[in-house]
Parts: structure tokens; sequence; C-alpha cells
């Protein structure tokens, strides 16, 4: 766990099978999901009800959780996880799926302090890198992840970077 001093923050790994840290999580998810950027729409009562246990289940899956100690241990921050297989590198690579600041805490850096606790763990698993999708409409978002050194995954300049594409199922 590492704490901010100026800003109060705690921040540390999410333990499934604690309710507290369950609820900040989906708390703070359904936030995300009913933002424009997440989609707009509130999580469906089934993803509420089963996501605790699944994400219990994956071992692949970790969350951090960012909570303001100044104001009650406010939820304020989450970011998810999902260790991957870089098979050119032959390691292990960790997707940010999912990441979530209050409106109230955004432009504090508390990302970027998530991310730090992020990258420890990633580290520890042996990961190779972090990857990430954004929306090209989020601008603010672009900006964080520039800062702290993503940037577009191409291979060939001349083939262009890459595009995140999806199939539903």
């Amino acid at each position: 766990m590492t704490t901010s001093p100026s800003t109060d923050l705690r921040i540390f790994q999410a333990d499934y099978t604690n309710p507290t840290h369950i609820q900040a999580l989906l708390s703070l998810l359904d936030g995300y999901a009913r933002d424009p950027m997440g989609g707009g729409e509130p999580l469906a009562d089934a993803v509420r009800q089963n996501l605790p246990k699944a994400l219990a289940a994956r071992p692949t899956m970790f969350s951090v959780l960012a909570f303001d100690a100044s104001q009650a241990d406010l939820p304020v921050g989450l970011i998810n996880c999902i260790e991957g297989f870089s098979t050119f590198a032959c390691r292990p690579l960790v997707n940010v799926h999912d990441v979530v600041v209050a409106s109230s805490h955004r432009g504090q850096r508390v990302a970027e302090q998530m991310f730090t606790l992020v990258t420890q763990l990633a580290l520890a698993r042996g990961a190779c890198k972090l990857t990430l999708e954004v929306l090209a409409g989020n601008a603010s978002a672009q900006k964080l992840y520039r800062r702290m050194g993503f940037d577009n995954y191409q291979l060939d300049p001349n083939m262009g970077v890459a595009q995140f594409m999806q199939k539903g199922l």
C-alpha cells in the first residue's frame, strides 16, 4: 500500500473477498459505466451480482483501489487489470482494462498514483509491458497516458498504428 501525504490517498491492491473493496469496485465501475466514456449505461444487475465471484475466480485479474482517507475512506479510484501473454517477448503482459477516477478527484493525479502500484504488480508478475485502450475523444486520458510513457502501438511505422477492434459474441 502507498499513501500520498498531499492528498491523503490510500492505494492498494483490491481483495476480491473483502466486502468493502467489492462495494468500492462496483460503485466506481458503475459510475464509469454511466459516464459517456464508459458507454452511458449503468452496470446490469447480473453484472453487479456476479462480478465479485467472477473476479475472485480469475488469478489473471487484479485491481487497484484508491481511497481518500481525509473523507472517511471515500473510494475515489479504480484500475482493473488482466494478465495476458506476449508471444514475441515470451513473457506476461498486463492489460489495463478500466481506469476510473471519481469526478471529485480528477486532476489530482490519482490515476498516476494508482499506476505506480499497477506497474509494481505487473513487474512482480514478470510482465514485459502494460497495454490499454483509450477512446479517441478522451483527450485528457490520452494526455495522462502519454505523460506516463504510453504510446500508440506499432511495429513498423510504414504499417501504421494498431487499432483496437471487437466482435460481440
